[in-house]
C-alpha cells in the first residue's frame, strides 16, 4: 500500500497539530515511511509548498525525493480522464470551479493515484456530493475508484506513534 499525500495534510500538520519543532516524530515518520515505499506525494504538491516562506517550504526543498513525477505517460493519460470528468460537471458548479481545480495539484494527485497500484490518497477534504462551489478531491476520486483517507486514519493504519522526548 502507498499513501499519496495532498498538500493540505502537510500544511495542516505543520500549522495545527504536528508542528515541526513540537512533534518532529511526525516528520520523521513521513521520511521513514517514504524510504519504506509507503508514503509519497507528487512534484506539483512540492511546487505548491515551495512557494511558501516557512519551515514547511524549507523541509520540502530538503526532501525532493519524497515527491513523485507526473510526466509519465500513464499519469498524463489519467490527468486527461480527470480533466474530462471535471469539465463534464462544469454546469453544476460555481463559475470558475473547473479552471481553479485544474490549475492546482489536485487533479495531478488524483491522476497519480489512479496509476499507482495499491494507492490511497490522503487528504483532509471531505466527500460531499452537494458541494457546488469547488471540486473536492474525494468527490472527484469516487468515479475513478480512488480511495481517500485522512492523516489520522493513515497514522492508525500504519501503527504510527510519537513518543515524548523530554
Amino acid at each position: 500500500m502507498i499513501y499519496l499525500l495532498d498538500s493540505n495534510t502537510l500544511i495542516e500538520a505543520k500549522n495545527r497539530y504536528y508542528s515541526m519543532t513540537v512533534c518532529p516524530g511526525y516528520w520523521a515518520w513521513i521520511l521513514r515511511s517514504h524510504s519504506n515505499g509507503v508514503v509519497a506525494s507528487i512534484e506539483t504538491v512540492s511546487d505548491e509548498l515551495k512557494r511558501g516562506n516557512d519551515d514547511l517550504a524549507a523541509w520540502v526543498k530538503q526532501h525532493d525525493d519524497l515527491f513523485l513525477g507526473v510526466s509519465d505517460n500513464a499519469t498524463q493519460l489519467a490527468f486527461v480522464q480527470v480533466a474530462t470528468h471535471v469539465a463534464s460537471l462544469a454546469s453544476q458548479m460555481k463559475a470558475g470551479a473547473v479552471d481553479e481545480f485544474l490549475a492546482g495539484a489536485d487533479p495531478w494527485l488524483i491522476a497519480k493515484a489512479m496509476t499507482t497500484p495499491d494507492c490511497i490518497l490522503v487528504t483532509h477534504e471531505q466527500h460531499n456530493p452537494q458541494l457546488k462551489r469547488k471540486f473536492s478531491i474525494p468527490n472527484v476520486c469516487e468515479p475513478f475508484g480512488v480511495q481517500c483517507l485522512n492523516t489520522f486514519q493513515v497514522l492508525g493504519m500504519t501503527g504510527a506513534s510519537f513518543g515524548l522526548l523530554n
